[in-house]
């Protein structure tokens, strides 16, 4: 055989020896950062004890035939499971060796009152190790979260104020008085005079009714005013044309709102039909500001919320609306949904088309349970804070959290007010089961079957 070959055949079992030795005296010795302490009779209270203590009994427990579920004659408590202390997510029901590591299971009891040990997982750190790490630690309060939500947007008209103003009869544009679209227009301004040919009949007919002499003139006189209003003449130009005696073939169209036009389909010398769209105005004392936010944020919003809004164009000011509806659309390209602003304009500063940046308020309101970002770990599984307790000892609770806002998350599920979580060094605390290791505990369900194991061949 090749002597290079057997020289690194030969360092690396002398590196597994030493690795093993290593691991076997750091484990007999202990750590400062080690479980709760065994009392007298080899566990404590909890059922813990030493590694070196746990081997031992497990040795007892093979050669004796004592099983999980057994009283242990040495202590007189009921044996709960065997487990690797590397490994405590994965529980054994026989004494063995750990399949994961050369050494022994360790077994773990039941209290006093028969119960599962109410400190597994617990880890019990000295204060010197504690002000050695920096360990920070912050009281679960109450208070109230409001996500900060900022998104960008444009104005735009507001659809229901809008009006269409149609040719009520068929008849010739004679003059024009607006001549673009996008003009300005007043409630009431004349926006187009009109000659209709078809009311001179009805007028000469209404006139010479009236002028007939004779009882029972009355119906005539009614079927006659009810013929101009067929042919789409309002009361006010009855009046008129009563009130002069002469017949009144033009009459002007008016602007029914004040605001834009943004639709001009009549020309000077066209003919119109009844029914025809003439002009579409849409008023401006109220415009829409349609914002767009992140479908990931869309569910932190609520009809009502109050919205400050401000624009480039306009420096320095302010706009405050509230929040109308959220639109049942997602867009596919930027995943974002939108939010529709209703903003009183007295001022007629805001014109559609213009760019606004919208600051949400108030998106979520009441009392709940607060607990600073950065005791929340995340380990893509479970979500998880490291819980302070009584003599320096320390425990992983999962917790199902909400919103987040300003450096502090809500916390819905897991934890009460006045508890105490870490804020720094969650991940140094666990020295000889690692965060890793206390998730892989937690992902056992209580009702989880334990498997034997015998020793590895």
């Amino acid at each position: 055989m090749n002597i290079k070959l057997i020289s690194l055949i030969a360092a690396i079992a002398a590196l597994i020896a030493a690795s093993y030795g290593g691991y076997r005296f750091g484990m007999s010795r202990g750590m400062d950062m080690a479980p709760a302490a065994p009392s007298a009779d080899a566990t404590g209270p909890s059922g813990a004890m030493s590694t070196a203590q746990g081997e031992a009994a497990t040795r007892r427990h093979l050669a004796a035939g004592i099983k999980a579920g057994d009283i242990d004659p040495a202590n007189g408590k009921r044996v709960l499971y065997y487990h690797d202390p590397m490994t405590p997510g994965t529980k054994f029901d026989k004494p063995a060796k750990s399949p994961f590591m050369e050494m022994m299971l360790v077994p773990v009891f039941e209290d006093a009152a028969g119960a599962n040990p109410p400190d597994a997982g617990q880890v019990s750190v000295s204060a010197r190790t504690q002000q050695n790490l920096g360990v920070r630690t912050a009281e679960v309060s109450v208070g109230s979260v409001a996500p900060q939500i900022t998104a960008l947007g444009n104005i735009g008209f507001d659809e229901g104020d809008q009006v269409i103003v149609q040719a009520r009869t068929a008849g010739f544009v004679e003059k024009l008085h607006v001549r673009a679209t996008l003009d300005r227009v007043t409630q009431g301004q004349v926006l187009a005079e009109l000659y209709v040919p078809e009311w001179i009949a009805a007028q000469e007919e209404f006139l010479g009714v009236r002028a007939m002499q004779g009882a029972d003139l009355a119906p005539l006189v009614d079927a006659a005013r009810q013929r101009m209003r067929q042919l789409g003449m309002s009361e006010a130009q009855i009046a008129r044309v009563q009130s002069s005696g002469r017949a009144q073939p033009r009459f002007e169209v008016t602007a029914p709102i004040g605001g834009v036009l943004t639709e001009l389909l009549a020309r000077e010398g066209m003919t119109v039909v009844a029914g025809a769209t003439l002009f579409r105005i849409n008023g401006l004392s109220s415009v829409w500001a349609n914002a767009e936010v992140p479908e990931s944020q869309a569910a932190l919003l609520r009809p009502g919320a109050r919205v400050l809004l401000r624009s480039p164009a306009l420096p320095g000011a302010v706009f405050e609306g509230r929040l109308q509806a959220l639109l049942p659309d997602v867009n596919p390209v930027t995943r974002t949904v939108k939010a529709r602003l209703e903003l009183a304009n007295p001022k007629l500063a805001l014109v559609p088309g213009m760019f606004v940046q919208m600051q949400f308020l108030d998106a979520h309101a009441g009392r709940v349970l607060l607990v600073p970002t950065e005791a929340v770990i995340q380990t893509g599984k479970r979500t998880l804070v490291m819980l302070a307790e009584d003599d320096g000892r320390f425990r992983p609770v999962e917790v199902e959290i909400g919103s987040e806002s300003a450096g502090s998350t809500e916390v819905k599920r897991g934890l009460r007010v006045g508890q105490r979580v870490v804020v720094s060094s969650q991940f140094l605390i666990d020295s000889e089961a690692s965060l890793k290791g206390v998730e892989a505990r937690l992902n056992v369900a209580p009702t989880t079957p334990m498997r034997s194991s015998g020793p590895r061949p």
